[in-house]
């Protein structure tokens, strides 16, 4: 099951530093039921929790005013067996993750472009109030991911 994974660029660091997304359980959003219910293809869907987790990355810098300005959401693909689904107030396509996730089973790296840390740095002022103007998160090889953290 592809699952998203908020988190900021020093978090970045520290997981591949470790190898794994560590936490439990973690915070993660996916293609659920609740979320299918509101309608959409399977691609609309999947954009639809990535945004989420974008969301989560944004109150995620909230509440650290020392990192980067740019969101980061890691695709994985997880057994279905470890995801959990989450209360609706969390939003439709929250889940948790009953453990670690390693570094072996992520497909990618959503991230900021650093052009707009002004407008996320904005943002994460007031997380509730969303962004203006949405910005497409750009996409990374895991392989890649290393050059944004040095």
């Amino acid at each position: 099951m592809r699952v998203y994974l908020p988190t900021t660029l020093p978090a970045l660091a520290g997981v591949l530093a470790e190898g794994r997304v560590g936490g439990e359980p973690l915070a993660a959003f996916a293609v659920t039921d609740a979320l299918r219910a509101t309608g959409g293809d399977d691609e609309e869907l999947e954009y639809e929790a990535m945004l989420a987790a974008a969301d989560a990355s944004l109150r995620l810098l909230a509440a650290d005013p020392s990192a980067p300005r740019r969101r980061v959401v890691l695709a994985a693909d997880v057994p279905e067996a470890v995801v959990v689904a989450t209360p609706d107030e969390a939003g439709p396509a929250s889940v948790a993750i009953g453990g670690s996730v390693p570094l072996k089973r992520l497909a990618s790296g959503h991230v900021d472009d650093a052009g707009a840390a002004d407008e996320i740095g904005a943002a994460a002022a007031d997380p509730e109030a969303g962004l203006q103007d949405e910005h497409e998160l750009m996409w990374y090889a895991v392989q890649e991911l290393k050059y944004l953290v040095e």
